[in-house]
């Protein structure tokens, strides 16, 4: 794993809680949930999508679900308290909210458990600075983007299909060259292929 895409090694749990949606928007029960740790994206299992800032990176597995992981410069990670990540998918003609998470300062990473093939996703993440006074109005910094869309499962199918086939095909292809020139070389032409048979007057 790249130098500062893991928590630290004092943080063997990641707290968070799943927003609900409507007038308990400030509700959601609390979980826990172990970092990600040696997570590599190795393609052709896993495709990985960074934010414009490169601090944000979504990693699309196979199975359709997305490993969400961030980092933060050590001075800045000191001063937040949490993460909020807000989630959206694009319809034809607007977009469509479809999670809300509050994570711990500890956290680097999060999993989404299943994504919808063809879809596009975006999915920004937020910095939670400490508030010195507790009444002070909620703050927030930069916010990280990045999107993707998970491949449809039915085309990777098709496609190792159609790779599977076409490999069957210049296999067969190659035998019937092979054959062929066998039968022109020692059927069509016995008499040139072998002098040492010929009569003598």
């Amino acid at each position: 794993t790249p130098p500062g895409w893991e928590p630290a090694a004092d943080a063997p749990w990641c707290p968070y809680k799943v927003l609900p949606e409507g007038p308990e928007a400030d509700g959601g029960r609390l979980c826990f949930r172990s970092p990600a740790r040696g997570f590599r994206c190795q393609a052709p299992g896993c495709a990985a999508h960074a934010s414009a800032g490169h601090l944000l990176r979504a990693s699309v597995l196979r199975n359709r679900s997305v490993l969400l992981q961030w980092r933060l410069p050590p001075a800045e990670a000191r001063r937040v308290r949490a993460f909020a990540l807000n989630c959206s998918w694009r319809g034809a003609y607007t977009r469509f909210p479809c999670e809300r998470v509050l994570l711990g300062a500890s956290c680097r990473d999060y999993l989404l458990p299943d994504v919808h093939d063809g879809v596009r996703y975006r999915l920004c993440l937020q910095p939670l600075p400490v508030r010195a006074d507790p009444a002070a109005p909620e703050s927030s910094g930069p916010t990280e983007c990045v999107e993707f869309a998970a491949e449809p499962a039915g085309m990777r199918e098709i496609v190792v299909a159609m790779t599977a086939v076409g490999g069957s095909i210049c296999v067969m292809l190659v035998v019937i060259c092979l054959l062929v020139a066998y039968i022109t070389e020692n059927l069509m032409h016995p008499a040139f292929g072998r002098p040492g048979l010929r009569r003598q007057p």
